[in-house]
């Protein structure tokens, strides 16, 4: 499933070409994703103008000249396409067009037409529109912790939530009610970079490590983004390209091979913890 980088990505992607366009010709090809889209959802969008794109933990949120918000999550294998290139390539041997292509329109912007189309091989991916005063109590976000790359997410931030939890530091950071839009990828990379043990108890980390993994979320996140996030098989950039940054992680899917840490002549080491699958260096990341 595409992690915050690889969203934010993909609306860094389609910004310049839907924020303040008019979208027009709107075509529905089924009833449903994941879940039924919403009532009249054509008609909704045929004639509003984005207002602008934004990212709310996993999800793309344009708000709308409506009044309302047009939401989407990319499940596993969701993708948007401008002219046919791909915003997010999911699943590389599906189509992005053709008995995959769900949702297309015409964005008119500064007297230039784009055709967007969205995507979606397995249909775990949904869309929603929401009165946009009302997205912050909606069901989908309420209860949502900060975002990790805003001001409210920091060491302290980490302190106050993890007071007193037993639960392993890697399965609280999972947590979208201590920060939002954090996935597996990002945590095992961050947790390495910051020398914390994944085993952990979230409550024993002390707040100086905390203030470092709080500034290693942020950097390994910022680190990804500028790479175009990271293609393992299920995603690609907004020019159709690949991200990179699965080149550069030092322990996700490095199971057995040597630790990138300087100096560390440790093994990487997978574990499972709440389904998920763990890597760590064992020598690097003491308890």
């Amino acid at each position: 499933m595409p992690e915050l980088p690889e969203v934010e990505t993909v609306r860094r992607g389609l910004e310049p070409v839907l924020e303040g366009a008019r979208l027009t010709r709107v075509r529905q090809n089924r009833p449903d994703l994941r879940f039924p889209f919403p009532e009249r959802f054509r008609e909704r969008l045929e004639g509003a103008t984005v207002e602008r794109l934004e990212r709310r933990a996993k999800y793309l949120l344009m708000p709308l000249s409506t009044g309302e918000t047009w939401v989407t999550h990319l499940g596993m294998t969701g993708r948007f396409t401008l002219d046919g290139d791909q915003i997010g390539e999911f699943e590389e041997t599906a189509p992005a067009t053709g008995k995959h292509e769900h949702l297309s329109l015409c964005a008119v912007r500064d007297g230039r037409a784009t055709r967007v189309g969205f995507a979606d091989a397995r249909r775990f991916g949904f869309m929603g529109l929401i009165p946009t005063e009302a997205v912050e109590t909606h069901p989908w976000f309420a209860g949502l912790g900060p975002e990790p790359l805003g001001n409210a997410f920091s060491g302290a931030h980490l302190a106050e939530a993890f007071r007193g939890k037993k639960q392993n530091v890697k399965v609280s950071l999972l947590d979208q009610r201590i920060v939002a839009g954090l996935g597996n990828i990002y945590v095992c990379e961050a947790l390495f970079r910051a020398r914390v043990s994944p085993l952990t108890a979230a409550g024993k980390v002390s707040r100086p490590r905390l203030e470092t993994l709080a500034a290693e979320v942020r950097n390994v996140l910022n680190d990804a983004i500028a790479a175009g996030g990271s293609t393992l098989r299920d995603f690609a950039n907004a020019e159709g390209g690949q991200g990179y940054f699965q080149h550069r992680f030092d322990v996700y899917g490095r199971e057995g091979k040597p630790c990138a840490g300087d100096g560390c002549s440790g093994v990487v080491r997978r574990t499972v913890q709440a389904g998920r699958s763990t890597f760590w260096c064992p020598s690097c990341q003491k308890r």
